[in-house]
């Protein structure tokens, strides 16, 4: 792998709409190179005996879990909030949406 260029961050900046200088750029560059170098790294590490995860709860289990607030609540279906009260305590709508002012120019 070679590495993130100048194009790359100049490439990524535009993408995140941020406006870097000329001294943030290579700045810019040796960090993101910095990070995948330190993500290189741990792609090194054997990991074929540790079993795949869907959550990083699930490290903890049973009571040991719930005391350190590691679970997750049931995914039950459970009423909502009414959307006419939400929108008429709302500071401009159209009735259906909220309304917001534009904040990024492109």
């Amino acid at each position: 792998m070679s590495g993130v260029t100048i194009d790359d961050v100049r490439r990524v900046a535009e993408l995140a709409n941020l406006e870097l200088t000329a001294d943030e750029e290579p700045r810019m560059q040796r960090d993101l190179n910095s990070i995948l170098g330190h993500i290189a790294e741990l792609n090194e590490l054997n990991t074929s005996d540790v079993p795949p995860m869907a959550q990083v709860g699930e490290v903890l289990e049973g009571v040991e879990a719930f005391l350190h607030g590691e679970t997750l609540r049931a995914d039950a279906v459970r009423p909502s909030v009414d959307r006419a009260k939400v929108m008429a305590a709302a500071p401009e709508t159209d009735g259906r949406f909220f309304k917001v002012p534009k904040v990024i120019e492109r």
